[in-house]
């Protein structure tokens, strides 16, 4: 069953997506998830949608939706789409897609795993912070293989 805010949502975010330059492919409300989650995707017509047009659209959608009352409660935004490259590498990318779901993959064993799942946190010059049920995890960058968005499914 669709959340009764979307339609609200859609008429809010489908003039910031083509204002952008994009398309809205829709919405999905996770209330299931603490804090629940609001994923948007979208699509550049153009060309293959970027990390850089989820992050514009993010900035453009999360001022607009602060605007208004169409949700009330602590949410977290998600910006998709389809035809993003699921690896993050650039610090760029670590900021834009902070709070996120990842997935850690080590080349060798730390402290028992090779894949770590969590919401990103930050990474700095030696660490990369994940958050697991409210405990930071750090783990060491040297033993990082790469670290992926989780696909939605």
């Amino acid at each position: 069953m669709t959340h009764p805010s979307i339609p609200k949502i859609i008429d809010l975010a489908a003039p910031v997506a083509e204002s952008l330059g994009l398309e809205l492919v829709g919405a999905v409300f996770h209330t299931n998830k603490k804090p629940p989650v609001l994923r948007v995707d979208i699509r550049n017509p153009r060309e293959d949608t970027s990390l850089n047009d989820c992050e514009k659209m993010s900035r453009a959608l999360e001022a607009s939706l602060d605007a208004t009352d169409a949700i009330t409660d602590t949410y977290v935004l998600e910006i998709s789409s389809p035809g993003i490259s699921r690896q993050l590498t650039t610090d760029r990318e670590f900021i834009s897609f902070k709070g996120f779901a990842v997935t850690i993959a080590t080349s060798e064993p730390y402290k028992g795993l090779k894949e770590w799942s969590g919401l990103l946190v930050s990474r700095d010059e030696t660490t990369i912070y994940l958050n697991q049920k409210g405990r930071t995890i750090e783990i060491p960058r040297s033993l990082v293989a790469k670290v992926q968005l989780e696909e939605k499914g």
